[in-house]
């Protein structure tokens, strides 16, 4: 087994260390089980004490994770320089990659033409102000309130940056379960201890939260719209029941992902006020501005903004201001709005197309907004592979699931509503017994 993984090392350090370059030459992949900790102590001929401590680092690192009867294996992304997943073979449809159709994106060049970039210092404001102006309208718009604003690269560098102001290692998070495979992953580099919380079509089950905070949370990560991977979106009666849940547990800090904003396909809904502790939304612009666009906002409490900007103001110091002129001039723009909300309905579009196609042939789909739809299956990979060989490419679940059940993710961004009906039939072909009898 020691000679298989190649794990060298005498002390804690040195075994992580070997465990992270094997990792980072893909060696061991995702997923790939680590030796039992008696088998690599017996190997490299040290302490299993030894060999503990250094899985218990590599798990606090978001290298590794438990895996119950299976030991320990490697995180589906660990937080290292890795190989990226295959691509698809030519001429499948790529329904697995999460961005929105290009084609649906608003045109960069008016704005860029119209920007006239000004000398700005080290000790200038991180935030513009004519971007804090028409950030704070358009949370005002949505109902959430707006008195402290920074800027960020980026969603996941927003949800990082607060979780990181809040929390430390070993700290227990819930998180959305089945959920954002990128905030999954985030947490465990963090060092933080998932705790996986329910999804229904309304967002977040309030009596899953309900047990989670009773067994004790530091944390609460929700995504108020366009939940991925299954569609998710807060209802007005939802919010009320997770705020009656949440409201003896002030202390609890609440970080919202709006990462799909105005393209979202439902309305913007807060669980952060009125609540006397910690919480935050981040909004990002890459869903519906371009992906290119790293940038996002973050509201929330004062002191959560003091310590995200305070930790920006020694490391980066902020997001770089052209790019922060190019959001305002985007969304003073007009026609760019027009844009947006032609996306926002062609996409809606497109999840009602492949969920009337599939509900013609009886199977299940959840997608109330955003740009996926999750269908629940019983054999994942069978089903991706059948779906795979008739020309479609989707993700397999487990990739978004803790102890959820398995199910496939479509990404509807691009998967035209004229295609849904085919794209229906083979699902329907791969989910029959006797197919998954002869494909043994």
């Amino acid at each position: 087994m020691t000679e298989h993984y190649r794990i060298r090392g005498r002390t804690a350090s040195e075994i992580a260390g070997s465990v992270e370059r094997l990792v980072g030459e893909g060696r061991l992949g995702p997923g790939a089980r680590l030796p039992t900790v008696r088998e690599l102590a017996s190997g490299l001929q040290v302490a299993p004490a030894t060999v503990a401590a250094a899985y218990r680092e590599l798990a606090r690192r978001g290298v590794t994770e438990g895996a119950g009867r299976l030991g320990t294996r490697v995180r589906p992304a660990p937080p290292l320089p890795t190989a990226g997943p295959a691509p698809l073979p030519e001429g499948v449809v790529d329904l697995v990659d999460g961005g929105p159709d290009p084609a649906l994106l608003p045109s960069l060049r008016p704005a860029l033409r119209s920007l006239v970039p000004s000398r700005h210092g080290y000790l200038d404001p991180p935030v513009l102000p004519d971007l804090e102006a028409v950030a704070r309208a358009m949370f005002s718009d949505d109902g959430v309130p707006a008195t402290r604003l920074a800027v960020v690269s980026g969603a996941l560098d927003g949800v990082e940056r607060v979780l990181e102001a809040h929390l430390r290692a070993g700290d227990r998070v819930a998180v959305e379960d089945p959920g954002f495979p990128a905030v999954h992953d985030v947490t465990a580099a963090l060092g933080l201890r998932r705790v996986p919380v329910a999804v229904d079509d309304e967002g977040v089950v309030p009596d899953a939260l309900e047990r989670a905070l009773r067994a004790g949370l530091d944390a609460l990560i929700i995504a108020p719209r366009a939940q991925n991977p299954t569609g998710a979106a807060l209802s007005e009666e939802r919010v009320r029941a997770l705020r009656r849940v949440l409201r003896s547990h002030s202390d609890v800090l609440v970080l919202e992902d709006d990462h799909a904003g105005p393209i979202a396909g439902a309305p913007a809904r807060t669980l952060g006020e009125p609540r006397r502790g910690p919480w935050a939304v981040v909004r990002s612009v890459s869903k519906a501005l371009g992906p290119d666009l790293r940038v996002a906002l973050v509201t929330g409490d004062d002191v959560t903004i003091d310590r995200v900007e305070g930790r920006q103001r020694v490391g980066p110091a902020w997001v770089s201001h052209l790019l922060q002129q190019l959001v305002v001039a985007l969304w003073r723009d007009r026609s760019v709005h027009e844009t947006l909300a032609r996306a926002e309905t062609t996409y809606a579009r497109r999840r009602g197309a492949l969920l009337d196609a599939l509900a013609h042939h009886g199977i299940d789909g959840s997608a109330r907004s955003g740009l996926n739809v999750w269908i629940p299956v019983s054999a994942e990979d069978t089903v991706v592979a059948a779906l795979l060989a008739d020309g479609w490419g989707v993700s397999a679940g487990q990739r978004f699931r803790i102890a959820s059940a398995p199910a496939v993710r479509v990404n509807v961004a691009r998967l035209s509503a004229r295609d849904a009906p085919a794209l229906a039939r083979s699902l329907a072909t791969a989910l029959r017994p006797s197919y998954a009898f002869s494909a043994r």
